[in-house]
């Protein structure tokens, strides 16, 4: 093995077969020719590539840990305000859970990328004016304007995160945003590992003080496991911005492996919904759960594309993206044409407005995503063209949320 990687020092293809052949043997014997031949070009590169060593997991200086650490308490000292105060937590959480996770989120973007204080003014006002605002809101039961607010209100500071994060690259840089988006996949996958190991440290937990006559059930239910779900997302954002190797390759294969699966159980739904004659026209709670599944694929699709755009996945993966594409329409325009409906026979609720407004607005983005992607099919363009046509109209999202969290119960008179 040693004379011939000598003999082909100037011949890359040969070096790779004979290193596919043996991996094993062939770094064994590089590393013994390494020292002979150190002004080597090539082989300079190949102990790159045979002996790099890749950073290990680390959590970061001091300073940063203990903002970190500031964060997650703060979060959890304002997700316990129910208990400390004697409120209804079920009414607290539902104006409030955004509060308790996306500032902190801002937070460290904001802290990481060293914004200057004239810029914070812009999130922060937000952040505040959302948060007075929605609290504000009449404690009326039941409204629908205001559970709609409180329904948008997360996409509200979702959209102050985005800002944050973006910094001034917020318009210009669609590669920033589609980088933003995959962020979601690997921190909700970092989160789920982190809660996996939370569930199991509960157990033993409770498990071992139980066996010694102690029930701490109702107190560390209130408090450790709420205060600890609060900082999980902090946690997880921060582990996976330090050290972005530990779930980059999860992600995409979910994606991959979610994908196809996806597509043959929507194609089967609706081939399903046709023979059995139910409908979202008449049935409510249908029609919820249709559009509920409606914003999952759409979800599952930009994430796939975002994963796609930057793994330049192969033709067949983007075929399937634009099949799934195409099947989610039709599921849309099932979904539109239903909302469509009730509004003609039983006239304007602030619901029937906001899921129609949402179907549409999703049914735009999904035409010019499946748009772009039939273009790259055909070769006219690449996955650039599909990214930019998710990460432009995000904005459009906040400004519905917007519209639906702050002037529809003015509009609908808190009803």
């Amino acid at each position: 093995m040693k004379s011939e990687i000598i003999q082909n020092l100037k011949n890359p293809e040969q070096l790779e077969k004979l290193y596919r052949a043996n991996s094993a043997l062939f770094k064994k014997e590089f590393n013994a020719l390494w020292s002979e031949y150190p002004e080597e070009t090539s082989l300079q590169v190949w102990n790159q590539r045979l002996n790099y060593a890749p950073e290990p997991i680390t959590l970061g200086a001091k300073n940063e840990l203990l903002f970190i650490l500031i964060l997650g308490i703060c979060a959890a000292l304002i997700s316990q305000i129910p208990s400390f105060f004697g409120l209804d937590q079920d009414t607290f959480f539902q104006r409030n859970i955004s509060f308790v996770i996306f500032p902190f989120l801002s937070a460290y973007s904001i802290w990481k990328q060293q914004v200057p204080v004239h810029k914070i003014l812009l999130p922060l006002g937000i952040c505040l004016f959302s948060v007075i605002y929605i609290n504000l809101l009449p404690h009326t039961s039941p409204s629908d304007s205001i559970l709609l607010a409180c329904i948008h209100v997360p996409l509200i500071l979702w959209s102050v995160w985005a800002y944050s994060y973006l910094g001034e690259r917020l318009l210009s840089n669609t590669h920033k945003r589609i980088e933003f988006l995959r962020l979601h996949g690997d921190l909700l996958v970092m989160c789920a590992i982190i809660l996996l190991s939370g569930g199991l440290f509960t157990a033993i937990s409770l498990g071992l003080f139980e066996i010694i006559g102690l029930d701490i059930k109702e107190f560390y239910g209130k408090y450790v496991i709420v205060s600890g779900l609060s900082a999980t997302p902090i946690l997880g954002n921060y582990l996976i911005q330090k050290n972005p190797a530990l779930v980059k390759n999860v992600s995409p294969i979910i994606a991959k492996i979610f994908t196809p699966v996806v597509f043959v159980f929507l194609f089967v739904y609706l081939i399903a919904m046709a023979f059995t004659g139910k409908d979202p026209y008449t049935n409510r709670e249908f029609l919820l759960i249709f559009n509920g599944l409606l914003i999952g694929v759409m979800a599952l699709i930009l994430f796939s594309v975002a994963e796609a755009e930057k793994n330049e996945s192969p033709k067949y993966q983007t075929w399937l993206l634009l099949g799934l594409s195409a099947l989610t329409i039709v599921v849309n325009g099932v979904a539109l044409s239903a909302i469509c409906f009730r509004i003609i026979e039983w006239g304007i609720t602030p619901n029937r407005i906001a899921v129609l407004g949402s179907n549409l607005l999703i049914f735009i983005h999904l035409v010019l995503v499946a748009n772009s992607l039939l273009k790259t099919t055909q070769g006219k363009s690449d996955f650039n063209l599909v990214a930019k046509s998710i990460a432009q109209y995000l904005p459009i999202y906040s400004i519905w949320a917007a519209i639906v969290c702050f002037i529809f119960p003015l509009i609908f008179q808190f009803r």
